[in-house]
């Protein structure tokens, strides 16, 4: 049922809701692996972006989103199709096994390792080890995305706003593992969120890396998973 309604959603979305709001460009879908786990990391702008990836990627996304958001009957049965709550500003482990079953079902995570919207910024913020503590213990494929544009499609102010069709980009980068450490460690995990970021950042251009605008993107992490 669940997968049923977020068929519905997403297709309606597709046709009759973002077209209203934006106009979005895909570049590197052909990167996105069709099949297995994976990691979807990205940049976080504002509250569109999760949409936005629902409807342009081949693949249902779930989300890991904020806990506030499932304290509402009717918000809560739409945050359950599209997403998993985690308690932030503290280790979640409920929020960290959901992942890994999601990952062991062979389906997508959906991961913004800064934590928060940059906004109006839209400028890369330091990230939290969430994404990087979830890719080393199940060992699954990362997909590093960046999003450009979506800073003003902010809810509810967007539905005030129809027609007006930001120019949105989503750029898909090439999959890969992080190097698995001897230890499962804060420091394996800083490393990692050092690597993801530095994958997500090489896929923006330069005024919008912020934190990470040093990196170069060829932080530690191999391989392209045959997808």
């Amino acid at each position: 049922m669940r997968a049923i309604a977020y068929r519905v959603i997403v297709t309606f979305c597709r046709y009759f809701v973002l077209p209203l709001y934006a106009t979005v460009e895909v570049e590197g879908l052909e990167k996105v692996p069709r099949q297995g786990p994976l990691i979807l990391v990205a940049n976080h702008l504002n509250d569109g972006d999760p949409g936005i990836f629902c409807v342009v990627l081949p693949r249902p996304i779930a989300f890991m989103a904020k806990a506030e958001l499932f304290g509402y009957p009717v918000m809560k049965q739409f945050m359950d199709v599209f997403g998993f709550p985690v308690r932030r500003d503290e280790a979640d482990l409920s929020a960290l096994r959901r992942a890994q079953e999601i990952l062991r079902e062979g389906r997508v995570v959906g991961l913004f390792p800064e934590g928060r919207r940059s906004g109006a910024a839209a400028r890369l913020m330091e990230a939290r080890p969430g994404a990087a503590l979830i890719a080393l213990r199940t060992g699954a494929p990362v997909l590093p995305v960046a999003i450009t544009g979506s800073q003003r499609l902010g809810m509810p102010g967007v539905f005030f706003h129809p027609l007006r069709r930001d120019r949105v980009h989503v750029r898909i980068g090439d999959p890969f593992f992080l190097l698995k450490p001897d230890r499962l460690n804060s420091e394996a995990a800083a490393r990692g969120t050092e690597t993801i970021m530095a994958r997500i950042a090489a896929l923006l251009p330069p005024e919008n890396r912020g934190y990470y605008g040093q990196m170069d993107g060829s932080e530690e992490g191999t391989g392209t998973p045959v997808g």
